[in-house]
């Protein structure tokens, strides 16, 4: 993978990114995303965010490599603190991290989103609660992906302005996600739930304490969700 050419997760995000965007990368690492994004034309100006010093510096490397420093602006900041209102941020991307950690940056500085009018989201593991982040949060679902590479099933939440409503089931799969059915989508779901029912069928084996209860009780909760998608 490079600026010229990204792994297919990362293209996938990319093809989210609205023509003539200013976006800003959180979480750039190398800021192939966003080097790819103007060397294709898609954006004119972006902004590549990194909390850690490393690669925050191999950001700042290839943007000058690229001679694209006068397009992309690397910050090393906490997550949203690396918008600056100057920079009119409508879009924002954060790919390759868990879905617990991309919530903890949309909650950390809420004040950098009031621009933003999309969000592209990745999450590696846990997407459930991005959705229940934009539940809470007045974002709706404009579009999802779930692909596979490398033996690892990534899933892609795009988010606008607006209200919706969704389903304990939708929540958990994804509401554009269960209307496609795709292979990748059904080969999650059904390695998630023989997982879930050899756990179920593990604590079966266990002293039955309140926590062994309640545990059941969610997995069963889990499995019918989504023998009900399926």
């Amino acid at each position: 993978m490079n600026a010229q050419k990204l792994s297919k997760r990362l293209e996938a995000v990319a093809k989210f990114i609205p023509s003539g965007a200013t976006i800003a990368d959180i979480g750039s690492d190398h800021a192939y995303l966003p080097c790819y994004l103007v060397h294709k034309g898609i954006v004119l100006h972006a902004i590549a965010g990194e909390v850690v010093k490393g690669p925050y510096e191999s950001a700042v490397k290839q943007v000058q490599k690229e001679g694209l420093a006068a397009k992309i602006t690397v910050r090393l900041a906490d997550g949203l603190a690396a918008i600056e209102p100057t920079d009119h941020v409508d879009t924002v991307a954060i790919a390759g991290m868990g879905g617990p950690l991309i919530v903890a940056i949309l909650e950390k500085h809420p004040e950098k989103l009031q621009g933003v009018t999309r969000l592209i989201l990745q999450p590696n593991i846990h997407a459930k609660v991005i959705r229940e982040w934009a539940l809470a949060h007045n974002w709706a679902i404009l579009d999802e992906e779930i692909l596979e590479e490398d033996d690892k099933i990534y899933e892609i939440v795009v988010l606008q302005r607006g209200q919706m409503e969704l389903s304990d089931a939708e929540i958990l799969v994804g509401p554009r996600l269960s209307q496609r059915q795709s292979p990748t989508f059904i080969k999650k779901w059904q390695r998630e739930k023989e997982n879930w029912q050899r756990v179920l069928h593990a604590i079966e084996e266990a002293e039955q304490t309140p926590e062994i209860e309640e545990k059941r009780a969610e997995l069963t909760a889990l499995i019918h969700l989504v023998e009900g998608v399926l």
